[in-house]
């Protein structure tokens, strides 16, 4: 199983460990031609605006809907939420848009309002998963086709919709690997002759060589 992890800003390493320890390749993604032969894809956490602006200017809203839409299977954690997002309350940033949800940003307040609690979420049994929350987003509603996996305080905390998975915390940081492997088994029950029909838009190869410097989550 090959799970990317997009290296714009966020825990990075953190989702690569967490990944390979539930047996994947994991692999970084800083170009759009890395997404090429992906079962998966992780969008960390970190400023959704900047990443999306990245996003942007690398080409990858284009190349990740295609992907998606050939089912690639995606999971967005804070700021991938966010960036999943058919709408973002009180913001026209960039965004993908391809999950059916309308997110508010910064809703348990700000850095200093950041903490930890033990989190109810039925799917992964009967034990609390100790979720993070860094100024974190929630989902305010979701469409039909959306299954709610977890709230707090009535608010929208993790969901799923077929191959898209959103959480407003961070499960990378900690050593809980329930929810990474939740994901990798939403992958494996997928049609594995997908894979072969990915493509991604063209783009040299000499654009953008640079490596972009993985960002501690903000």
């Amino acid at each position: 199983m090959r799970v990317g992890v997009l290296a714009m800003q966020g825990a990075v390493r953190e989702h690569l460990d967490a990944l390979r320890r539930c047996g994947c390749e994991a692999v970084t993604v800083k170009r759009v031609e890395q997404l090429k032969d992906l079962h998966g894809l992780i969008i960390p956490g970190g400023e959704s605006t900047t990443i999306g602006e990245l996003m942007r200017e690398y080409g990858f809203f284009p190349a990740i809907k295609q992907a998606a839409e050939n089912g690639l299977g995606i999971y967005g954690t804070c700021a991938g939420m966010i960036l999943l997002a058919k709408e973002i309350r009180d913001s026209d940033q960039p965004r993908l848009g391809i999950m059916d949800v309308v997110v508010r940003r910064n809703a348990f307040g700000r850095q200093r309002e950041s903490f930890e609690i033990d989190l109810d979420i039925p799917l992964l049994g009967e034990h609390p998963f100790r979720a993070v929350f860094i100024r974190a987003p929630y989902i305010e509603s979701a469409g039909p086709a959306v299954e709610v996996l977890a709230s707090l305080g009535g608010k929208i905390v993790l969901a799923r919709e077929g191959r898209l998975l959103a959480s407003a915390f961070h499960p990378e940081l900690t050593d809980d690997l329930r929810i990474h492997q939740y994901f990798v088994q939403m992958l494996s029950a997928q049609d594995t002759g997908a894979i072969a029909k990915r493509g991604t838009p063209s783009r040299s190869e000499s654009e953008h060589e640079e490596e972009r410097p993985e960002v501690g989550t903000a």
